[in-house]
């Protein structure tokens, strides 16, 4: 059996008489309390980090279960999928577990919600923190009972016997039990026997938003709570040199404001007093602003010419073969913002020394270090807590809000400060997807292989998250004695930033990848859903199929040529036949379109056909059905799973097909839905089809960012069909279709 030793004092709390022992595979020994000997078996997910069960999971005496994660829901469904795997391993109804997300005081520290890992890594950890937990439990009541552990079943929170007789898991549960170090493997329940995982369980995030209750941190209500509001600059690197405070403190309401160098703040009572205050005191500030930004009519020009350091992402010759045919394309991607329906919101209360900031950061333990050092309080002094935001996947300005509350809080003492920023602050001052460039040389032989592919992609980049310090704060920048933003740095492969996906995941026997990586930043940029897979898959699937065209093969075909992994294979093939491809019926302005990818190389496998309809006289193109099959491991929750797969095919058919961030030599010019347009309902697609390719004990794989290049790539594949020329240009806007086809 594969499990952990229960406690010493477990044993002894059983009378003693009988000692049950737990063999641990790989002969592995584990140690109570928090360390373990040197050589022990690494541990899976994230359990490495963070190995004692009672880390992840607590038993109250009376039988109440908490589990813990890291991890923050963010909309992806990842409260619904660990509760389902805690309560499949602990043999209980979902409704006996409570979870507790991303809160320092309380929960391990998983660094950020980022890359699809969260079941992956924490889903793994509690899985394994449950069963081995469940392990103990039988242990722990086989001593009190005097039985063999085969004798014992685990029930509804209760340690049964052959004979009836059961102990409850409160009971077994003492403060020893789960205090232990987890092992590498554990027993899982048998896959036929499962009650929850790979069962499609309502979400429990979803009442609350459907209804209009209090779901996000925007809702968030204290006792006592005011309100308050940021004046940001009106550009990058504008200095404040005037404002009159003393005019603004006299307004009603108003209880404080706050200037410190360029930062400037307000708080009031009530809401509506802060929003007043904080419109009076913009107009009464002077700014001294320089142009700092580039021309935005020669971006793509200017990123081309900036210092880069390259990065070998695959060594390999550049060389094309003798006697085949060569194939270039170059793709290039906008600035793109994350656009979160709510604008990001924080609260903080600074009482007795002590700092509490409810956010919606994705990664509350940096978020907290540089918040430490922000307002230099001692990291212990300093409180994180993750409470949902209103969209966003990726690094908005949910930190800056709560750098923002922290400071504000500081300068009320005893009272709970609401920061909510306003829609033109969000669209101006929040980190932007980086503008990204590639260029792509294939050679096809006579046989019409793939024989040769150099590829270059060329980014700034995609991690300025707070990472621990305070540069990377808004705040920190435009106070008295600022704190210079560090210097950026690529994110190292596996999962890569940049060069995210920059490697083809077909069988090519010369392959040469290079990522160009722009330390300079000329637009505030950082983690947008995807990082550099966006573009990357966009390319390098939008390559494949003008490659497709150039060997005058059906460009389904085409990949399962160059495909040898039998689970892509299955992917792309179960995606063509529910589009019926082969079926596909020619009708005018109306085109199709295929794309694949394997997230990061290393994850989640996606194939996703899309039917497109064209406008010529308009240029408009409309996404008319999606259907996908998705292969993520094993599906805890396969209705969580279609819907991160719906959502995120038409969050990048919003991507491809609207969205840039617009501006000129001094400002951001995208300030409101206007100025930034995002798909609307009456574009949206007709049907979303999503096949879940579930493989259980095959392990997780996340699905949420699988989808964003494939829908991209698609989508510019289908407009090809319908339009008979290449858009190669992100988005792939009305006007630039128009042009193209010369209507």
């Amino acid at each position: 059996m594969t499990g952990i030793t229960p406690s010493r004092r477990a044993v002894l709390k059983g009378g003693g008489a009988l000692i049950v022992s737990v063999t641990l595979s790989a002969g592995r020994a584990l140690a109570q309390g928090a360390g373990a000997g040197a050589g022990a078996a690494a541990l899976p997910g994230s359990l490495a980090r963070t190995p004692l069960i009672d880390a992840w999971l607590r038993i109250d005496g009376d039988g109440k279960i908490t589990a813990f994660t890291g991890k923050a829901e963010l909309g992806q469904g990842i409260k619904t999928a660990l509760v389902q795997i805690a309560a499949e391993e602990l043999i209980v109804a979902p409704e006996a577990i409570e979870l507790v997300t991303a809160d320092t005081a309380r929960t391990p520290d998983e660094g950020y919600t980022a890359g699809s890992r969260s079941v992956a890594d924490s889903g793994t950890a509690i899985r394994i923190a449950a069963a081995q937990a469940r392990a103990l439990l039988i242990g722990a009541a086989a001593a009190r009972l005097l039985v063999a552990p085969e004798q014992l079943r685990a029930a509804d929170g209760f340690v049964v016997a052959d004979g009836g007789r059961r102990i409850g898991y409160g009971e077994l549960a003492g403060a020893e039990l789960l205090h232990v170090r987890a092992g590498p493997q554990a027993n899982f329940v048998d896959a036929g026997r499962h009650r929850l995982i790979g069962k499609s369980v309502p979400r429990v995030d979803l009442p609350a938003k459907i209804t209009g209750g209090a779901a996000f941190v925007q809702d968030l209500r204290l006792p006592g709570m005011v309100h308050g509001r940021i004046v940001l600059p009106p550009s990058y690197g504008a200095k404040l040199r005037e404002a009159d405070t003393a005019s603004i403190e006299r307004l009603p309401g108003v209880l404080k404001v706050v200037r410190d160098g360029s930062y400037l703040g307000v708080i009031a009572e009530r809401e509506y007093q802060a929003v007043v205050a904080m419109r009076a005191l913009a107009a009464a500030a002077r700014w001294e602003e320089t142009p700092a930004l580039p021309d935005p009519d020669h971006l793509f020009e200017m990123l081309a010419t900036l210092p880069a350091q390259a990065i070998s992402v695959r060594d390999g010759d550049s060389t094309m073969p003798p006697g085949t045919r060569v194939v270039t394309a170059r793709y290039r991607r906008a600035y793109q913002m994350h656009g979160a329906i709510g604008p990001s919101c924080a609260v903080g209360l600074y009482q007795e020394g002590a700092l509490t900031v409810w956010t919606h950061s994705q990664g509350v333990y940096p978020l907290r270090a540089a918040i430490a050092e922000l307002t230099r309080l001692p990291p212990d002094k300093v409180r994180c807590i993750h409470a949902e935001g209103s969209g966003c996947y990726g690094h908005n300005g949910a930190d800056d809000a709560a750098a923002d509350a922290a400071l504000l809080a500081l300068a009320l003492p005893g009272r709970p400060v609401r920061v909510q920023w306003m829609r033109e602050q969000e669209h101006s001052w929040e980190p932007y997807g980086s503008a990204m460039l590639s260029e792509a040389r294939a050679a096809l032989d006579a046989d019409h292989r793939i024989v040769a592919w150099d590829y270059r992609v060329r980014s700034s980049t995609h991690a300025t998250r707070p990472g621990g310090r305070a540069g990377n704060l808004v705040a920190a920048w435009h106070r008295d004695t600022p704190v210079a933003q560090p210097a950026p740095q690529p994110i190292p492969l596996p999962a890569g930033g940049g060069d995210r996906n920059a490697l083809p995941y077909y069988a090519i026997p010369q392959l040469r990848v290079v990522y160009d990586f722009m330390p300079a930043m000329p637009l505030r940029v950082s983690a947008l859903r995807g990082l550099g897979s966006y573009m990357n898959i966009f390319a390098i699937e939008s390559f494949i199929d003008e490659l497709a065209l150039a060997a005058q093969a059906d460009p389904v075909d085409f990949r399962l040529k160059h495909l040898e992994d039998r689970r892509a294979r299955e992917a792309v093939t179960r995606a063509a036949e529910r589009f019926a491809w082969s079926a596909f019926g020619r009708r005018p302005d109306r085109g199709r379109g295929f794309a694949f990818a394997r997230y990061e190389n290393t994850a989640a496998y996606i194939a996703l056909a899309v039917e497109i309809e064209l406008d010529r006289e308009s240029g408009r193109v409309r996404l008319v059905r999606a259907v996908a099959a998705i292969d993520c491991g094993e599906a805890v929750n396969p209705d969580g799973i279609q819907n991160q797969i719906e959502g995120g095919i038409l969050q990048a058919a919003s991507w491809t097909l609207y969205e840039s961030v617009q501006f000129d030599r001094s400002r951001i010019l995208s300030r409101d839905w206007s100025s930034y347009p995002i798909m609307r309902f009456p574009a949206a697609p007709d049907r979303v089809t999503v096949e879940v390719i579930d493989r259980p004990g095959a392990g997780f794989f996340g699905a949420g960012e699988a989808a964003q290049g494939p829908t991209a790539a698609a989508i510019a594949n289908a407009i090809a069909d319908a339009a008979g020329v290449r858009l190669r240009d992100i988005p792939i806007a009305a006007a630039s279709v128009k042009a193209a086809i010369g209507v």
